[in-house]
């Protein structure tokens, strides 16, 4: 007998940045707690192939996937609910969709016929979100549709949507559409009338939502909620509050509440036997909210004025945070301001710095400064990506005396270019084609810090960069104190390295951020966290 996968739906309307994904990733956290298999998909309307060549300000962060798929920071919080690795296969773009029909009608599939937009890039999304589902055997598969009901740039996908809706069967999808409810302060009053028109773009286009999931700051009263239910021409129960709460972790139990879950299998026509068992999450909000200690970690990066840039590593600290049961106040620093003259004052009263990842020269310097501090004043540091390959070249310009150190990306005519470009990787202009991505082996020191985190000699972190560590001056920085303490057993490249004679300086090549997730905080990152708690308890 076929695997009957079942598929859900979440759409926007009224405005963007609603929190589409963390609905997605509640509602899949809630079935799977339930005993479903289940993966969240996002499409995403805009023409670049994949967010990798896009600025962190657009877009916020490019998340990369265990297979090195450069996606969409909504799979982050797919990967930190659910606990699961996604791929490639679950961020889908525009770009990636024409793309491929654009292939195939030079390929001469299409046999000589004129390659439209119904049916070609209907039935090639139709195709990419059910496959997803059949392929990998899950019993749900939930697909969010990027973007607000209503965009130009969304009409295919709301199309195929359409057209899934009619072809799937009434019990085998269900469409989930998610609005604001504003609340004017002058009159007092929280306003339907956006929710309205927003369902009525959704019927122009076909589609009768089976939920409504309302973003509100105030409470729904039952009045209000009979006014959208016979307006939407939903049932009361497909009328879900959604209120803002103190950290998004809430939003599962939040949906619980509301009985979302539920009312998905009812209509999905699934067994309701199995309660959620949401143990482990409801101890981990608990610490959150309750914590015992409070430390400040300065986050040194150049993207810092959009909290999003920097999305996966601001949610590691908070699961190391919680599972230190303290709370970690991330104290965003931007690197471009800090200089010679004031960053003393600018990392004062810090327990731990973080030195972020990123690409190009901007605010480089200042990133090397806030390195130099920890390093001097034996703070707790953490450098990821950009962030270890500064402690290098900080280290070999105030250590090892090399002035002119640098990395080739910033100083092509460095004397000292302690991060290069591998060999293989000159020469290629195409972006992404120098890139290491996904995740790849390394193999610990017992003897480090990172062991001690790890507990375990063999790993396989992330990676999203060009530029490495060269090896010509590993045997120089060794001697004067920098060690290399994690090794990609393949290449020989250095991922990580450490100052012995510092409580916890650690910088890594890789983006340990990525795999930090609610049920299991990366160890580096609770390491990191509890050097500096030490700190503060002296």
């Amino acid at each position: 007998m076929p695997h009957n996968t079942k598929y859900v739906f979440v759409t926007g309307g009224v405005t963007s940045s609603l929190g589409k994904g963390i609905i997605s990733a509640s509602l899949a956290k809630l079935l799977q707690s339930r005993g479903y298999s289940v993966t969240i998909q996002k499409l995403d309307p805009y023409i670049n192939v994949d967010p990798g060549t896009l600025n962190p300000y657009e877009h916020g962060e490019c998340y990369v996937t265990e297979d090195g798929a450069e996606t969409d920071l909504d799979l982050g919080h797919y990967e930190r609910f659910l606990n699961a690795y996604t791929t490639q296969a679950n961020n889908v773009t525009t770009g990636r969709i024409y793309q491929s029909v654009i292939n195939k009608e030079r390929r001469g599939e299409y046999l000589g016929k004129t390659v439209q937009v119904i049916p070609h890039i209907t039935d090639e999304i139709k195709r990419r979100v059910k496959l997803l589902g059949t392929k990998n055997k899950f019993d749900v598969v939930i697909t969010e549709i990027g973007g607000t009901v209503g965009d130009i740039e969304s009409l295919p996908y709301i199309e195929a949507v359409r057209q899934l809706k009619w072809e799937l069967g009434p019990t085998n999808s269900v469409v989930i559409h998610l609005t604001l409810v504003p609340y004017l302060a002058a009159s007092g009053e929280l306003k339907t009338k956006p929710t309205q028109h927003s369902v009525k773009v959704m019927l122009e286009n076909g589609i009768q939502p089976d939920v409504l999931v309302l973003r509100t700051e105030h409470p729904l009263n039952v009045e209000l909620r009979k006014k959208v239910a016979l307006f939407c021409n939903v049932s009361l129960e497909a009328v879900i509050e959604s209120i803002d709460v103190s950290t998004i972790y809430e939003v599962p139990l939040l949906m619980q509440n509301e009985k979302l879950d539920e009312f998905v299998l009812q209509k999905l026509n699934l067994p309701i036997d199995n309660a959620p068992e949401l143990k482990d999450w409801k101890q981990f909000i608990s610490r959150l909210k309750n914590p015992k200690h409070h430390i400040r970690i300065g986050l040194v990066g150049k993207y810092v004025e959009l909290p999003d840039a920097y999305k996966s590593i601001m949610e590691a600290l908070i699961h190391a945070g919680s599972s230190n049961e303290c709370k970690v106040d991330i104290i965003s620093i931007h690197s471009e301001e800090i200089t010679v003259d004031n960053f003393s004052e600018k990392l004062n009263d810090l327990q731990g710095i973080l030195v972020a990842p990123g690409f190009g020269h901007r605010g480089i310097e200042g990133k090397i400064l806030a390195v130099k501090y920890a390093r001097e004043r034996n703070i707790p540091f953490l450098g990821i990506c950009l962030g270890m390959q500064c402690a290098v070249i900080e280290f070999a310009r105030n250590v090892l005396g090399y002035d002119d150190a640098n990395s080739t990306e910033m100083a092509r005519n460095t004397t000292h270019p302690v991060i290069d470009l591998m060999e293989n990787q000159k020469g290629v202009t195409d972006k992404g084609g120098t890139m290491r991505l996904g995740a790849y082996p390394c193999t610990l020191t017992k003897e480090s810090k990172a062991f001690e985190a790890y507990k375990t000699q063999e790993i396989l972190e992330r990676h999203r960069h060009r530029y490495e560590l060269n090896n010509a001056f590993v045997d120089d920085l060794k001697k004067h104190g920098m060690n290399a303490t994690g090794i990609n057993p393949d290449t020989n490249l250095v991922e990580i390295i450490e100052i012995k004679s510092h409580p916890w300086f650690i910088g890594v090549q890789f983006h340990p951020e990525y795999k930090s997730t609610v049920v299991n905080p990366h160890p580096l990152f609770v390491s990191f966290v509890n050097a500096a708690l030490k700190l503060v308890k002296g």
